[in-house]
């Protein structure tokens, strides 16, 4: 599985339209076709990312919201939450 729906949303268009767009994209997020396709093939279990900007372009050009291109959802602990469990295990 794919850490990113960048393909879901790309086989969603016709010939015509999936042809144009492997030349539009890399070029509307001024990078190459190479790491267009890197993108694209990145496993859900790999360190790999894309970095923010880009990822939040490719949002706004498959018209989705943020997050919308994410495959699976990062949990984790607040701040605060963080800070007050480790000042209790020192006061204890």
């Amino acid at each position: 599985m794919y850490k990113y729906k960048i393909n879901d949303y790309l086989y969603q268009l016709n010939v015509v339209e999936y042809t144009a767009a492997r030349k539009i994209i890399p070029e509307e997020l001024s990078i190459s076709l190479n790491t267009f396709h890197n993108y694209r093939n990145i496993e859900i279990d790999s360190d790999s990312d894309i970095p923010y900007a880009i990822l939040r372009k490719m949002e706004i050009l498959f018209n989705t919201k943020r997050g919308g291109l994410e495959n699976s959802v990062i949990v984790g602990t607040d701040l605060k939450t963080l800070i007050h469990k480790r000042r209790k295990k020192r006061q204890a």
